[in-house]
């Protein structure tokens, strides 16, 4: 059950955003009254969304939750929430409604997002974990929400809600945040969509599109990854040659491994792409890519900076010429390079997911 507890800020209920209690408010009624986790993939977001619906003391009342949250100097779950109610400026529980043993639930939303400009350098991709606690404002009725954010992974769950922050959706603290904010945007959109919520009518969605339309993977799905990540410089008769292999790759058993990745690589082969050890020096990367691009590109960069630490300063390069660098994941010591246009990049990146061919942004 939701309970009822009053805090001093306005209701999150602006009528066009998204994130509003008109629009989580039914995804919790879903949650709660059909089913408590939800696993699928919306469009434009990285791998699985993962939505459950999880609730105090219940879902840490186990031998591991019971461990963690003595570990993090706690007696019960309850001490748990009351903390967070703190963080969240909602009134804390007394000892009396304690003993009543009432649940308090909450929403888990994780998905992965791109990371920022600095992130990147490190990370190819970073996860995102939207809390979402129900509370009342100016009502005797649950009319409102926080949300704690987290961007690390919960190896420790009761952890990883205590050291979530409290997130101001209208002022992200910085550009993770602000990815992450615009990320959750659509995945509210996928959500109901995928639970054919109505979304009111004035709320502006962040996509026009249907998020929740799954394609199936053809020849055809093949040929628009060959002609995006070559940018189209491919002989036709090379393009039905390179898809043919691959969809019939596709379709083979997993235990056929090296078949399928020997076909990779031969598409790889077959466009103008760059096969490089792990640590490359920035005048290969120059003469490499330029090759690639047809023309002379020149970067800036911190003298002593090698390999992937160049990757800034070649991309902040490319991007002046519409591109970006991507590469095929080998999953070895090696880079295989290739140059796409940055406004193809999301939808190399959904075929990459759909086709089982490996692409890293960079």
């Amino acid at each position: 059950m939701k309970n009822f507890f009053s805090n001093l800020f306005n209701r999150n209920n602006d009528p066009k955003s998204i994130i509003s209690f008109d629009v989580i408010d039914p995804i919790y009624s879903y949650l709660y009254n059909e089913q408590p986790n939800l696993e699928f993939k919306v469009k434009g977001i990285q791998d699985n969304v993962l939505v459950n619906l999880y609730y105090f003391p219940g879902s840490l009342d186990h031998e591991e939750g019971r461990a963690e949250i003595k570990k993090a100097g706690f007696n019960n779950a309850y001490d748990v929430l009351n903390e967070l109610y703190k963080k969240m400026d909602i009134g804390v529980l007394s000892q009396e409604t304690i003993e009543q043993g009432l649940e308090y639930d909450f929403i888990h939303i994780e998905f992965y997002s791109e990371p920022s400009a600095e992130v990147k350098k490190y990370l190819k991709r970073v996860v995102n974990n939207f809390i979402i606690f129900f509370c009342c404002t100016n009502s005797l009725e649950t009319n409102d929400f926080k949300i704690l954010y987290s961007g690390s992974h919960f190896l420790d769950y009761t952890k990883g809600l205590l050291d979530a922050e409290l997130l101001d959706i209208n002022n992200p603290k910085n550009e993770t945040q602000q990815i992450a904010v615009k990320d959750f945007k659509i995945v509210l959109q996928g959500i109901c969509q995928y639970l054919n919520i109505e979304i009111p009518q004035s709320v502006e969605l962040p996509s026009s599109e249907n998020l929740i339309e799954n394609e199936d993977v053809t020849i055809e799905t093949f040929e628009e990854f060959i002609k995006l990540v070559s940018r189209e410089n491919i002989e036709e008769k090379e393009l039905k040659k390179q898809s043919k292999k691959l969809f019939k790759n596709y379709q083979k058993e997993t235990n056929e491994y090296h078949t399928i990745i020997e076909g990779h690589y031969d598409l790889f082969e077959s466009i103008n792409a760059w096969n490089s050890d792990w640590k490359f020096d920035p005048e290969d990367a120059e003469y490499f890519i330029s090759e690639m691009i047809g023309e002379d590109l020149n970067f800036e960069y911190p003298e002593k900076t090698y390999s992937h630490d160049l990757f800034p300063y070649i991309q902040s390069a490319l991007e002046k010429h519409g591109f970006e660098l991507m590469s095929y994941n080998t999953n070895g010591d090696n880079y295989l390079f290739f140059i796409a246009n940055k406004d193809d990049v999301s939808r190399i990146l959904e075929l990459s997911e759909m086709t089982k061919i490996e692409i890293d942004q960079l």
